[in-house]
């Protein structure tokens, strides 16, 4: 059938509009795959750009060297401890939304407060959280010492207490996120719902349980899909608060350990390695999630 001038011209806007993003997608994803997963199969630092690449090659013997690599998997199970502030930022944050979906007096202050870490440059913010962890003057061990007498640990100089001292800072500079988004979650869930059950004679947790925590599923979701991907590319904070990956690199995570081998080593093709496994984990993680989200997630009819 042909098409009217009109027509034409709709369809002509319309294959503009849908090149956008597939060409950003082409720009800044697909070749930037791509050329990372070539890079990984040479040994290049860098030098002579795609020629010196080429000369370089080496087929999959990064690979190979990165899983008998110590550092490799002690950056990987660091990563993945630092992990477990997320399901703890998400409990918190829950808790306080439910808490601000009230009406209480200055709840809007409030809001504005918890969610002004998210948008605090995270460079500022941990230099902040640094000196709050410091050892010598602190204020984390200055009010320690005020309540106990003892002086506090040196948070950011024991291999254990530099992981507590991550996550807790993690979950302080993402909560405002999981507290806004519960929040929207809340105030969409309709109140006939709660009326109903309260006329079958439910009390506040079975509320909580058969109402509140079903119906925010897909907020929380969408919490867990997006904390897992950033929790695997933790970097500035460890940049900022340690000094070279924390005492004993306990701090290190895979990121931190990928910007050492490229930037500081130059060993750029090792790195690209570094960044195809971690692409592949986070991938794979999702790929999970979204398998099994039929399972749990649940929407308001």
């Amino acid at each position: 059938m042909k098409l009217s001038a009109m027509a034409k011209r709709e369809e002509k806007w319309a294959l503009i509009f849908v090149a956008a993003p597939v060409i950003g997608f082409l720009l800044f994803m697909a070749y930037p795959i791509i050329f990372a997963f070539f890079t990984s199969l040479t040994t290049w630092n860098g030098a002579k750009g795609l020629a010196g690449m080429l000369d370089r090659f080496c087929g999959f013997d990064n690979y190979i060297k990165l899983f008998g690599d110590a550092k490799f998997w002690k950056t990987l199970l660091t990563t993945t401890i630092y992990l477990i502030g997320i399901p703890i930022g998400m409990i918190l944050g829950l808790l306080l939304a439910m808490g601000m979906n009230r009406k209480i007096p200055g709840v809007r202050v409030l809001r504005t407060m918890y969610y002004v870490p998210v948008i605090s440059s995270l460079v500022a913010v941990s230099i902040l959280w640094a000196w709050v962890y410091n050892y010598d003057y602190g204020l984390l061990n200055v009010i320690i010492k005020s309540l106990t007498g003892l002086h506090g640990p040196n948070w950011l100089g024991d291999e254990v207490l530099i992981k507590v001292s991550m996550i807790i800072f993690m979950v302080w500079k993402g909560l405002g996120t999981s507290i806004i988004l519960y929040l929207a979650g809340l105030q969409n869930i309709p109140r006939s719902y709660y009326e109903a059950a309260m006329v079958d004679g439910a009390n506040g947790f079975q509320k909580f349980k058969n109402i509140t925590l079903p119906l925010l599923s897909p907020v929380t979701f969408y919490i867990m899909i997006t904390t897992l991907i950033g929790g695997f590319q933790v970097f500035v904070e460890v940049q900022v608060m340690t000094t070279n990956g924390g005492i004993g690199y306990s701090a290190a995570t895979m990121v931190y350990y990928l910007y050492q081998k490229a930037f500081e080593s130059y060993q750029l093709g090792y790195a690209s390695a570094i960044a195809i496994i971690l692409a592949l984990i986070i991938f794979v993680i999702t790929a999970i999630n979204f398998w099994g989200q039929d399972k749990w997630v649940k929407t308001i009819d």
